[in-house]
Formats: structure tokens, sequence, C-alpha cells
């Protein structure tokens, strides 16, 4: 009896544990950003600029735009929870070589930008790039697209506007839903500060919508996608599975790379 009782006193230790934890460092959990020198000076192969738009709050926050002479259009690429434009400038390149501009933006504290991350900056953030692009280009030629973590702000942004396109690449029905996966039995709903409920905001999306989701994703399940695309109440929708793909991997897949120009091209 004095064992078990050992057991369960250790049990409800560790447990409270990973719910103080949880509920403490839960920011920097979701977001793991590389911080960058003001002069750092990024280099890419393609043509691009570097800018940077100022916040309400005064917050300066750093974006490169990739450049086409004659380009197909335009994506608006919101990246995943780690790193900052050093890398993720690498990865949008690939589209940027497909002839289309990008334009891609570091959060509050990834990089150069400066600020502090909550939910509605993120939003409000993104809103900012959006009339930003906007601008420039003409809304039937701008393409939103959405990694991991960035696939909840891509969804807002395509709900409140009128894009052309909405590509997410391992989105997630909300957050509650990835964390649950990893902490079952935990009570999520008390301890969650980040929402991200990518399942209530893609109601109001009006443009076409397409998922690209790897089965053997470790970071967020595969069925997280999958419930999010059932909620799509368009029929201008497409899931498109990569079977053993995992999180950061899709685009080495030749299901990838044999559909996203027509994906972008709104023809498949």
């Amino acid at each position: 009896m004095l064992k078990l009782k050992k057991i369960l006193a250790l049990s409800a230790l560790f447990y409270t544990i990973i719910i103080l934890i949880l509920y403490l460092f839960q920011e920097k959990i979701l977001f793991q950003p590389e911080e960058l020198s003001d002069n750092y000076t990024f280099e890419f192969d393609h043509p691009f600029q570097e800018f940077f738009l100022e916040t309400l709050e005064g917050d300066c926050l750093n974006a490169l735009h990739f450049t086409n002479t004659e380009p197909k259009g335009v994506i608006l690429y919101f990246h995943g929870n780690r790193g900052s434009l050093r890398r993720w400038g690498q990865i949008v390149s690939f589209f940027a070589e497909k002839r289309y501009d990008v334009i891609v933006m570091d959060y509050r504290g990834y990089g150069k930008s400066k600020g502090r991350i909550t939910e509605k900056n993120l939003y409000n953030d993104a809103q900012l790039f959006y009339e930003y692009v906007s601008k420039q280009y003409p809304e039937d030629q701008i393409t939103v697209y959405g990694r991991s973590i960035g696939t909840g702000i891509a969804v807002k942004v395509a709900s409140d506007n009128q894009p052309c396109n909405l590509i997410l690449e391992t989105p997630y029905y909300n957050i509650k839903d990835i964390v649950e996966s990893w902490l079952p039995h935990f009570p999520t709903n008390f301890l969650l500060r980040f929402k991200m409920p990518s399942g209530t905001f893609i109601q109001n999306v009006t443009c076409d919508i397409t998922i690209y989701h790897g089965t053997d994703d470790g970071v967020v399940p595969y069925r997280s996608g999958e419930r999010l695309f059932k909620s799509i109440p368009t029929p201008n929708k497409e899931m498109i599975t990569i079977d053993e793909g995992s999180h950061n991997d899709l685009i080495h897949f030749d299901r990838y790379l044999n559909t996203i120009d027509k994906v972008l091209e709104n023809t498949y």
C-alpha cells in the first residue's frame, strides 16, 4: 500500500509539473525564433528586396520580397515556428524560381522583427502585410500560403480578405488538437493561451483551398489536417495526402512536386 501511495504521489507531481510547464512556457514551446542582428545581410540566389513594415504599436517587422519579371502572381507566405528569414528565404525561393513573386515576413521576435508575440498581434501583423501586398497586386493574383504554425495565420487572413487561392502545408484544426496529440488527458482548454482556431476561421474562406499533409507527420497529426479539410464548407477544396511524408519533407516527394504547379495555377 505504501508503494502504491508513492507511485500515486509521484504521478500527481509529474502531472502537476507538466501542467505548469505547459502553462508558463507554451509560448516558448510553440514559437522558437532565431534572432538576427540588425546589420545581418541576407544572401539568396534569386533577386529580392528586404523591407520593414511598422505596426500600430511602433514595432518594426522584417520581410523579404522576391521578384520576377512578368510574375505569374504573388504568394504571401506565412512560415513555421522555427528559425528566421535566413532559413525561410531559402525555402520560399522554390516558388520564386517558378516565376511567382513571394513576400514572407518574420513574426515579432523572429530575425530582425521586434515586439512580443500574441495571437492578436499575429493576426494584425498578417493583415498589415496582406494590405501591403494588395496595394501592389490585384487580389485575383494573390495566393496565401501557410506552413505549420503559419497555416492558422494564413486561414485567418484568407477569411478576412478575397485572395484567389489558399494553400496550407501541414495544417491543424486548432492548437488544442496538436497539444492533445502530444499530451492526452490534460486540461488543455484551461491551459492554452494560443487557440489558433483554423476550423472556425476557414468557414468564412471563399477562395480555392488546398491542403498538403503527410501521413507520418509527428508534429501536426495527419488527422488534424484531415479534420480541418472535412470542416471546409466550400466545394472548391482539395486534400493532397503524401504517404509517408512527415512534417518538414513534403517538398521532396513526387506527390508534392507533381501537383504544386497546378495548385498554384488553380487548375488542379
